[in-house]
């Protein structure tokens, strides 16, 4: 098992995926597979202009789910934008049990062994969904094309990278789009903007705001089941980078948002509006518009503790690791998990834990011990849960 998942590793590694260009690594995928293991009958679904999932099925069973997309190309100007470094990432290398590469934590070291376990399990479905990742570009998902053309299961395992033990329940995430809009100006002439100066000047005065506001969401966090909250600043924008001289009318800033309980994206982004507004009220951007805008990715999700999907993974983790799974409470990642729960599929999620690796933080790290670990508790699962 451990040639096997080296061998995809690499292949994975050779085609570039990133969300929703998924298409020509699906292909090669299922050609590399009807090759290797011709007794089952591979597929790639097409969706999108350039998106594609690979899926195959050995007749009915539960559903083990992963993604092939990496959110972002190591290559491409977007990634250069998140992590500041423009120099190539380099391919993917061994060092005895140590496999270290891009996208390894995101997709490509649970993919290859949720992919091996299946191959070996000569049961169940698999899919390695395109657009498994967020982002907030629209259209269909690899799941919610799967799910269109084929019936759900009644379970499902989701592999992937993530705490070391079992999760049954998942937090729900939105974005929240603030912007404070003025009046542009010249920066030769800094009154003839408002504020004085420009309204990104003072982006101080909003991002003060919503430390306070963040601060106060992490504490009202009621800890429901396995999950909690987290908040962050993604982004920030305003003004034209090829013409400075010109002073913009607005700031925008873009958050992503995590909460295990149930809240609701609207009331959310009016109550941070309205501390917003009393904020700049009080300084130099009492002139500008603020406005708080809310575009939900997925509410929380919970599959009973007792379901038989978790207590097969329990018991599978316990034969596996000699030990129960620990308890785990305030898990704020998010997967597709959440989107099977809603549509009634009792889901499970676990994998492998992976690290940044010492030389260069953009390549992540993974035990092959633990991967193939892993890979048996999948390839156990599918062959014992029933259909």
């Amino acid at each position: 098992m451990r040639q096997e998942l080296l061998d995809v590793l690499h292949l994975l590694d050779a085609t570039p995926a990133p969300r929703g260009q998924e298409r020509t690594a699906a292909h090669r995928l299922r050609d590399w597979c009807a090759n290797r293991w011709p007794h089952v009958e591979w597929e790639v679904l097409e969706h999108g202009p350039a998106g594609g999932s690979l899926l195959a099925a050995h007749g009915a069973g539960p559903l083990l789910y992963s993604h092939l997309d990496t959110s972002l190309d190591d290559g491409d100007a977007s990634y250069r934008l998140v992590t500041g470094n423009a120099a190539p990432v380099g391919p993917l290398t061994v060092d005895d049990d140590a496999v270290e590469g891009f996208g390894l934590g995101v997709a490509r070291g649970p993919a290859a062994a949720a992919l091996v376990a299946f191959a070996e399990a000569g049961s169940g479905r698999l899919l390695l969904a395109g657009s498994g990742t967020h982002r907030r570009t629209g259209g269909t998902t690899g799941l919610e094309a799967y799910a269109d053309a084929y019936p759900l299961p009644r379970s499902a395992i989701v592999a992937k990278c993530g705490p070391p033990t079992l999760l049954w329940h998942e937090p729900g995430a939105l974005y929240l789009t603030v912007r404070v809009t003025g009046r542009s100006g010249a920066a030769m002439m800094a009154e003839s903007a408002t504020p004085t100066g420009g309204v990104v000047a003072q982006a101080g005065v909003v991002l003060d705001e919503l430390a306070r506001w963040r601060a106060d969401y992490l504490a009202a966090d009621p800890r429901v089941g396995q999950t909690g909250r987290a908040c962050g600043i993604g982004a920030i924008s305003g003004g034209w980078p090829d013409k400075p001289d010109l002073l913009p009318a607005r700031l925008r800033i873009d958050l992503y948002v995590v909460a295990g309980d149930r809240v609701e994206p609207a009331v959310l982004a009016a109550e941070l509006a309205d501390r917003l507004r009393a904020r700049c009220a009080e300084s130099v951007l009492r002139d500008c518009a603020v406005d708080v805008e809310a575009e939900p990715v997925a509410p929380a999700a919970a599959t009973a503790a007792d379901a038989p999907v978790v207590t097969a993974a329990r018991a599978a983790w316990r034969d596996e690791f000699g030990a129960q799974p620990p308890p785990v409470t305030g898990w704020t990642g998010s997967t597709d998990g959440v989107v099977l729960r809603a549509r009634g599929v009792d889901t499970v999620r676990l994998g492998p834990q992976a690290k940044p690796a010492v030389d260069d933080p953009r390549r992540d790290e993974l035990s092959l011990a633990q991967l193939t670990a892993y890979a048996r508790i999948y390839r156990r699962l599918l062959t014992e849960l029933p259909a």
